[in-house]
């Protein structure tokens, strides 16, 4: 996956394959604190611009992604 087409949240799955961790692993890191997370409901997303963040990756390719460019 590139970085401009990531969604500004995924799911834990998607971040262990970003991440090339297991599913598993990345939950734990989730609940841990190691990865960003929002909890809704019962479900846990990652911010994709936190994940980049703490990755020191630029998470201003996703900013242009959401902006829609006008002519």
């Amino acid at each position: 996956m590139i970085v401009q087409e990531l969604p500004p949240i995924i799911s834990v799955e998607e971040a262990s394959t970003l991440l090339g961790i297991s599913r598993r692993s990345a939950y734990r890191a989730a609940t841990n604190g190691e990865i960003p997370s929002l909890r809704l409901g019962r479900r846990v997303l990652v911010p994709t611009a936190r994940l980049l963040d703490l990755l020191g990756l630029p998470a201003d390719a996703l900013k242009a992604q959401a902006t829609p460019s006008r002519p």
